[in-house]
């Protein structure tokens, strides 16, 4: 009887009505990983638009499969152009290729199909939960740049949405106390420890990276419980279905980018190195 109470608890909880989702970009674009925090943030670089609405749109005025595009936009991009090592680029060109395809051909229609299928308060629900997972990335690399305040304001998050949270699914800690989420990743403590970024890198399926954060997207799946508690037949499924959650949200970003670049791949590796300077800033 007691389970069951608190089971009807639980669904009680669930079915309250809520917020407008505060989906979190994550410093790098990629396909299915965003252990540091995905993707509106390049979009909203190239492009220069005030961001994209709840359900991902690719700001106002956009149509057809990439939305609209002015010359004042194209011109931006050029003159953003970040200068990186970029030794390896017929290799990255390739996999930047290979993932394109990969999203237009798998992981949109999938992520389409699922955001017709899952009310959006649903998957609000999930990604709060995922997002309330990886908090001891945040935790431990906010502590490893001495930003103790930062670490401990994680913690308190973790701690509430666990439990008032009823284990993540409520965002408890940015609702209900105002804590604001401290994205950090390994990549940005190398880099705090004065690790250069070294060259650039275009991975499959995990996009755009540099060898300095793939040390660090390493050391990010080192640290993600999901990894560490679970074993892979349980943590990849849960991997892939917040990926396709996430994405349900973004639908039309990338395609907003690619129709404002002149050359898609420098676009993308300009936004990908402008944001990890930005998020370096911080």
């Amino acid at each position: 009887m007691r389970f069951l109470s608190l089971l009807s608890v639980f669904f009680v909880f669930l079915s309250l009505p809520p917020p407008a989702p505060a989906i979190d970009p994550p410093p790098a674009f990629s396909y299915l990983s965003r252990m540091d925090g995905g993707y509106t943030t390049l979009a909203q670089t190239e492009q220069g638009k005030a961001g994209a609405g709840p359900e991902g749109s690719a700001g106002a005025g956009a149509e057809g499969e990439y939305g609209n595009v002015t010359e004042e936009q194209v011109s931006k991009e050029q003159a953003a152009e970040v200068h990186v090592a970029d030794p390896l680029e017929k290799w990255n060109r390739f996999w930047f290729q290979f993932n394109d395809r990969l999203y237009f051909w798998a992981l949109k229609p999938a992520a389409k199909g699922y955001k017709a299928g899952v009310p959006e308060g649903l998957r609000v629900i999930f990604n709060n939960f995922y997002r309330n997972a990886a908090a001891p990335i945040r935790i431990i690399n906010n502590a490893l740049q001495f930003k103790m305040k930062y670490a401990g304001h994680e913690l308190l998050r973790l701690v509430v949405n666990a439990t008032v949270g009823v284990g993540g699914f409520k965002d408890c800690a940015s609702e209900c106390l105002g804590i604001p989420v401290h994205q950090n990743g390994f990549d940005l403590t190398l880099a705090f420890y004065h690790v250069g970024p070294g060259f650039y890198l275009v991975w499959p399926v995990l996009g755009p990276s540099t060898a300095r954060g793939t040390v660090g997207l390493a050391g990010d799946y080192a640290a993600d419980p999901m990894i560490w508690l679970l074993p892979w037949t349980v943590s990849l499924p849960l991997r892939a279905h917040d990926k396709v959650n996430y994405l349900s949200f973004h639908i039309g970003d990338y395609e907003a980018l690619k129709r404002a670049a002149v050359d898609p791949y420098v676009a993308v590796r300009n936004a990908y190195m402008q944001n990890r300077a930005a998020a370096l800033s911080k």
